[in-house]
């Protein structure tokens, strides 16, 4: 018995990282950003002379300000949860979890008028960004 558990043990020890590999590759080019329309456009760096219209914001500038906005009406217990959720929900933002966090930290010592109560709220999403931003308010 004990034998038979072990076999299946590593059998899905070998196989269980391909599934997850695969099943994570499928459900990243599955998702309707990872595919480009027809009609859209690439534009390269040296373009950004080409036109005087502000250019479309990033899905993480929207973010941040969708954050700090909920920061400013809740509190920042609210934005760092709802930046929990948005990490999970776009991995394709996760580079952006630090300086999203810490813009939060900084929104929240100008909303509190003060480091240590606005620190009350740091928890560790995205290591502690939130905190480091905390301590650095322009």
């Amino acid at each position: 018995m004990n034998h038979a558990a072990r076999r299946i043990g590593r059998s899905l020890a070998l196989v269980l990282p391909v599934v997850l590999v695969l099943s994570g590759t499928l459900a990243v080019a599955s998702v309707p950003w990872a595919t480009s329309s027809s009609g859209s456009q690439v534009l390269t760096a040296s373009s950004h002379k080409a036109s005087t219209k502000a250019a479309p914001r990033s899905p993480e500038d929207a973010l941040r300000e969708r954050l700090v906005a909920e920061l400013q009406e809740k509190d920042p217990g609210v934005a760092l949860t709802s930046l929990q959720r948005e990490m999970a929900r776009r991995p394709s933002l996760a580079r952006h979890c630090t300086s999203l966090a810490r813009a939060l930290g900084r929104a929240a010592v100008q909303k509190y008028g003060s480091v240590q109560r606005a620190h009350r709220y740091s928890r560790p999403v995205c290591d502690t960004s939130f905190a480091a931003g905390t301590l650095r308010t322009p």
